[in-house]
């Protein structure tokens, strides 16, 4: 079954889908930030969408209707706000967002909203996990955000991701890799040094820029090892996690 794309339809291909209790309209997340001087901007986004798909899929062959929303390709991005190029949006707008869509998804009746985001800055993160509390505060749809930075997700993933030096490094330069080669500064990658500084531990010290967490061409970890294989591998992984953490949420005796 090929993964509808929502924006893709037209109003009466929707309306036909109906009943649409069963489908779960994912939403991929990513940002418009700076990641070092070989990704793009769009890397964040880059992941979320290749995310969103594996976790389709698997979502599919569970017996799920999936709708794939359009991407929010905006996020709050303080920590690389002094970087040209990088759009950093105010928190309140993500999570007014998320709510919103969570409300007029459950108008149509569609069963739940899963977010597939990639972009890890705490405040985003903390944007997205307010959006799913509002909703069900308000007794909406159920709203799915895996939190890649905690457990057990976080565990899934690699080595140098549970490093906290992972930021246009190893792990998000393989995907980018997987997905659009076409956009890696190969040349500029493959000569980068390591920069093992731990993003995670410098949030933990109050830290609240890249270049205050060490690193001033906005890149941690190990850029020169990525390689497209590891971005495929990352990627079933980032599927895997979507569609469990969906499918934990709808399993039954979990209405809450």
């Amino acid at each position: 079954m090929q993964t509808r794309q929502l924006a893709d339809l037209t109003w009466e291909e929707v309306r036909d889908l109906a009943p649409l209790s069963t489908t779960v309209a994912i939403l991929p997340v990513g940002a418009v930030e700076a990641h070092g001087p070989h990704l793009p901007l769009g890397t964040d986004t880059i992941i979320a969408e290749a995310m969103a798909r594996a976790g389709a899929e698997r979502l599919e062959t569970a017996g799920h209707r999936v709708l794939v929303l359009p991407t929010l390709a905006y996020a709050p991005a303080p920590f690389a706000a002094a970087f040209a190029g990088t759009l950093s949006i105010d928190a309140a707008t993500v999570t007014g967002l998320v709510l919103d869509l969570a409300r007029e998804l459950g108008r149509h009746g569609v069963g739940a909203l899963a977010v597939a985001n990639a972009h890890l800055d705490p405040a985003h993160l903390d944007a997205l996990a307010a959006g799913a509390a509002s909703a069900l505060d308000e007794h909406l749809l159920p709203v799915i955000f895996p939190d890649l930075s905690r457990k057990p997700w976080a565990l899934r993933l690699t080595d140098e991701f549970r490093t906290g030096a992972c930021h246009a490094g190893r792990f998000e330069g393989s995907v980018v890799m997987a997905v659009r080669p076409d956009l890696v500064r190969e040349t500029i990658r493959a000569g980068l040094p390591p920069n093992p500084q731990s993003l995670s531990v410098a949030i933990r010290e109050g830290r609240r820029t890249f270049a205050e967490a060490g690193g001033p061409r906005a890149y941690f970890g190990w850029p020169a090892d990525a390689s497209a294989e590891e971005g495929r591998a990352i990627i079933a992984v980032l599927g895997e996690i979507l569609a469990e953490a969906v499918l934990e949420a709808l399993a039954p005796g979990d209405t809450d």
